[in-house]
């Protein structure tokens, strides 16, 4: 299979994963804030990744880059949070509508710094994607502004450290760097787990880890200009999610940037297939 449509593949256990996260987020955001969740992100992560480090003899957790994995994790960490406060306070269409400049920046980025090139297919993708987030965006939304520009740093750096380190080495580094910045203002505010919410701190340490696996994997498989605007097929998904589970009316507009932003993203896969 072509390495470009192998990489929109993971892309799409991306989507599916995230928008899983968000909904538990919301279950759990009446009880736990943002730095709780990040801990039973984190404190799952690192138990799922264990056995796979102890197999290795833990010779994954060396990165030949240490201040890239923490510049990456300190930009991720706090779009991370931003992302969480926003789920809480924005009807999820509107937040991952938001979070779709995220791929627009990372690619701008990715040409800037990582020597990545446009073609016509990656220029079209990018060009209905902005416009579609244009007709989604309202003002006033700086929270998820803020974390989609975040995200896109941490994502340009997982491009770049894809080039020398492992997969798991980038997933443990997220955990081990991310995990106690959350643990002690989480520890101060902590709410103790209730049995039905096991599920959803499931879901959160789950889902969390695959939504990063699929993506870093993504990245290695092709660049971040083509694969990251597969991610725009969140909106509609967590759109019909927000409808049926939460009852969030469907915005016309929110639809109408959806349809531009697919239609730039199809353009670009079938062109990088031929």
């Amino acid at each position: 299979m072509n390495p470009a449509v192998r990489g929109a593949v993971w892309m799409l256990g991306m989507v599916t994963s995230l928008s899983l996260l968000a909904v538990a987020a919301r279950e759990l955001s009446p009880r736990h804030d943002p730095m709780e969740l990040q801990t039973m992100r984190h404190g799952i992560s690192l138990v799922i990744l264990f056995p796979f480090l102890a197999a290795g003899g833990f010779r994954a957790v060396r990165s030949s880059n240490v201040k890239l994995q923490i510049f990456r994790n300190l930009s991720h960490f706090g779009a991370t949070v931003g992302w969480y406060t926003a789920v809480t306070m924005l009807p999820l269409a509107d937040v991952f509508a938001i979070e779709f400049t995220t791929p627009v920046w990372t690619a701008l980025l990715a040409v800037l710094f990582l020597g990545e090139r446009f073609n016509r297919g990656r220029v079209i993708a990018l060009v209905l994607g902005i416009a579609g987030i244009l007709v989604i965006l309202r003002p006033g939304e700086i929270i998820m502004v803020a974390a989609a520009l975040g995200f896109a740093i941490a994502n340009a750096s997982t491009k770049a450290l894809t080039r020398t380190d492992r997969l798991i080495t980038v997933l443990f580094w997220m955990s081990l760097v991310q995990g106690p910045i959350a643990a002690i203002p989480g520890a101060l505010s902590w709410t103790p787990i209730i049995a039905s919410e096991l599920p959803w701190v499931a879901v959160v340490g789950v889902a969390g880890l695959a939504a990063h696996f699929s993506m870093t994997r993504a990245l290695q498989l092709a660049d971040a200009s083509l694969v990251l605007p597969v991610d725009f097929m969140r909106l509609p998904l967590i759109a019909v999610v927000g409808f049926f589970v939460y009852t969030e009316p469907i915005d016309l507009l929110v639809l109408a940037g959806a349809v531009m932003i697919f239609a730039g993203n199809y353009s670009a896969l079938r062109r990088e297939a031929r």
